[in-house]
């Protein structure tokens, strides 16, 4: 199953919490971020959010995405076929 997430916000309280005399930079923030829109193939939601937490090394605080179930939805996007 394919998911494109289209918002996604990560837990870095700890982060400030531990490390209030080196804090994390905005574009640290962003680049992070970045890291979890678009598409992803998992097999369900609790994939979807083991793998994007795996692959950024946070926590997801909360998450907006569409299922992208419907082959002609996948067929449309970006010029991309099944």
């Amino acid at each position: 199953m394919r998911f494109d997430v289209t918002e996604i916000e990560f837990d870095f309280d700890d982060w400030y919490a531990l490390n209030w005399d080196n804090p994390m930079t905005p574009d640290e923030a962003r680049a992070i971020t970045a890291i979890g829109k678009g598409i992803w193939d998992a097999s369900d939601e609790d994939d979807l959010i083991e793998k994007i937490t795996e692959l950024s090394g946070w926590c997801i605080k909360s998450i907006d995405y569409k299922s992208m179930e419907d082959s002609n939805t996948l067929n449309n996007m970006k010029g991309a076929t099944l």
